[in-house]
């Protein structure tokens, strides 16, 4: 097909919430490693990562060789026959998840891991209160958008009750008007408040991103998971942590970013980069949480042979390749050299995140969120052949993830293409 009619054929058959990057839309043909390319050959260095997924690059040649081989010798049964590679990957997960965390539920993607986590909570306190973070982001299913605390994804309206929303850790836009360190964390012991204010005071959960990925990579202080899971703890309520962004090493340093924050979760959900590139929801919990889960209950396609066999291979070219420590090393390297375009162009408002998770806030004079200019460098980035991702409830912080293989060459490669696009948006 030619391009016009892809575009065509695109707005007829898709529906209009199917949307796109780019005023001219990026039609992808192939892509290998770090790159991809459109359907006239031009490259282009992925900063992205399919929303960071392609967690190891595109179309890794060991991923996709146990994969294919795995579907050629068994591609489905469901849940109701065990096989090797579901129980080979639980078994994996348990080593490595944080704390206790023992017992897992395949699913076919971050929403659906969600929906068990929430499940699992209040099957296993008999409570059905939640309490989330403003600028959160969940998924796309009822439920999911109700946790989802950004009205851009939020279609279906507030229409489950139960779910109440603390302010997060936002320090570039405190709601409470406050500086860190000298704010006292005011964030969080306002969660205190919101609990015995706005609920039964019998809470069945909290969930929460360690980095908010849509909400613009928000990122809070180190003390700040301490204190909220304190308080909710005191409440009755588990703790659910949401990796479906942060998890595998991306935050460098770690497999999880939690661990970052020093604290276990009752309950961890995974899914994007777990499986790089294969769809896939992981919900793992303490034994005695998970053990709640009883009755009639199944994911057809979770833990399906193949999906499982490719999580396994990824796992494993993470650890072989020793990734988690590249990431905290090219980590560094990105951090600073982001920092100093943010000293050269006042429209970097703020530079946040961790590893290979790093965001940049585009604002114009008192913070104003700038969204015009973050689409304009997008046309001028895309032009010079790197692919990066954007956030924020204002749709103003540029999102740039790398695969974890990237190397020092890639990311300056990359800030010497922003710069030049900051510089043009700048003179205009």
């Amino acid at each position: 097909m030619e391009k016009k009619e892809i575009y065509e054929k695109h707005q007829k058959y898709l529906v209009p919430c199917v949307a796109n990057y780019y005023k001219e839309p990026l039609i992808l043909d192939r892509g290998k490693g770090k790159y991809l390319y459109d359907m006239d050959g031009r490259e282009y260095l992925d900063f992205f990562g399919g929303i960071l997924t392609i967690s190891v690059g595109h179309c890794d040649d060991e991923i996709t060789s146990k994969t294919l081989d795995q579907m050629r010798k068994l591609q489905h049964t469901s849940t109701l026959y065990p096989n090797i590679p579901i129980v080979s990957l639980a078994e994996k997960l348990a080593e490595l998840a944080p704390g206790r965390l023992q017992k897992s539920f395949f699913t076919n993607s971050g929403t659906e891991a969600i929906e068990t986590a929430i499940l699992m909570a209040q099957m296993h306190t008999k409570s059905h209160e939640v309490i989330a973070l403003r600028h959160g982001y969940s998924g796309s299913s009822l439920l999911a958008m109700n946790i989802t605390a950004h009205k851009n994804w939020r279609l279906g309206g507030s229409l489950i009750p139960g779910i109440k929303h603390a302010h997060n850790a936002y320090c570039f836009r405190c709601a409470f008007g406050g500086e860190y360190p000298q704010c006292d964390l005011q964030c969080a012991r306002d969660v205190k408040e919101l609990i015995e204010t706005t609920t039964s005071g019998r809470l069945s959960a909290f969930i929460a991103e360690p980095i908010q990925g849509v909400g613009g990579f928000i990122t809070p202080p180190k003390e700040y998971f301490k204190e909220v899971v304190s308080i909710v703890k005191s409440y009755g309520g588990l703790f659910i942590c949401d990796e479906v962004q942060t998890g595998w090493g991306r935050t460098g340093g770690k497999m999880f970013g939690i661990e970052h924050w020093e604290v276990e979760p009752d309950i961890m959900v995974m899914a994007k980069g777990a499986a790089n590139g294969a769809p896939v929801g992981i919900t793992i919990a303490a034994p005695e949480v998970a053990d709640a889960l009883k009755g009639s209950h199944l994911s057809t396609f979770g833990g399906n042979p193949v999906t499982a066999t490719a999580v396994l291979a990824t796992i494993d070219v993470i650890e072989k390749r020793n990734l988690v420590k590249n990431a905290e090393k090219m980590g560094y390297y990105l951090r600073e050299r982001l920092e100093e375009l943010k000293e050269r162009f006042p429209a970097i408002g703020d530079v946040r995140g961790l590893g290979l998770i790093q965001g940049i806030e585009v604002v114009k004079e008192k913070k104003e969120p700038a969204q015009d200019l973050v689409l304009e460098i997008f046309e001028r980035t895309k032009e010079e052949g790197l692919l990066i991702g954007r956030g924020g409830l204002y749709g103003n912080v540029i999102r740039i993830t790398p695969p974890l293989t990237v190397e020092e060459a890639e990311i300056e490669h990359a800030i010497r293409i922003l710069g030049r696009a900051f510089e043009k948006v700048s003179a205009s």
